[in-house]
């Protein structure tokens, strides 16, 4: 129990140098490798978050990682995301690693088997609405349960004009 509260100060100081160098090198990698590497459009987008956020742990806490280890892993996993978005412009590709958008209302319609699917309560939709500041079903367009696992509400006051269909292109009915 004593060794839970104490640290060297060789430790301490290894791990601030592995902090700061990590740290650069993820500022650096994110320049060269675009924003893209921390959006969550989609779920691969995702992992590459997580794994990042390990690599950085690993690296700064373990003595088992050296730091051009972890710096050598947190670049390539920067290079796979870059090598996924290049590849993502092919349907195979793109199909194969992305989730599809899935309709959850057709106007002030809910389509309950979707929400079955998408694994979404009624209290789930209903706090989206609300968040939305929707105040009636029928100013509600479409719920589409996007690709990161959000809620997007296209809705519409009766005086405007409905909105375009290009939108719900690749959502799933």
């Amino acid at each position: 129990m004593e060794k839970w509260i104490q640290i060297s100060s060789t430790a301490a100081w290894g791990i601030f140098i592995s902090c700061v160098l990590v740290y650069i090198a993820v500022i650096l990698f994110t320049r060269i490798f675009g924003k893209r590497s921390f959006s969550k459009m989609s779920s691969f987008d995702f992992a590459m978050t997580v794994a990042v956020g390990s690599i950085i742990a690993t690296t700064i806490l373990s003595a088992s990682v050296s730091l051009l280890e972890g710096l050598l892993g947190l670049f390539l996993v920067y290079l796979l995301q870059l090598t996924a978005a290049f590849l993502r412009r092919y349907k195979f590709f793109s199909d194969a690693i992305d989730n599809t958008p899935l309709l959850l209302m057709d106007g002030p319609k809910i389509l309950h088997e979707n929400l079955k699917k998408a694994r979404v309560t009624e209290a789930d939709l209903r706090a989206k609405l609300r968040e939305a500041n929707v105040i009636n079903l029928s100013q509600v367009q479409a719920a589409v349960f996007e690709t990161t696992g959000d809620i997007a509400i296209l809705h519409s006051d009766k005086n405007e004009p409905n909105f375009d269909v290009w939108l719900l292109k690749d959502v799933v009915r």
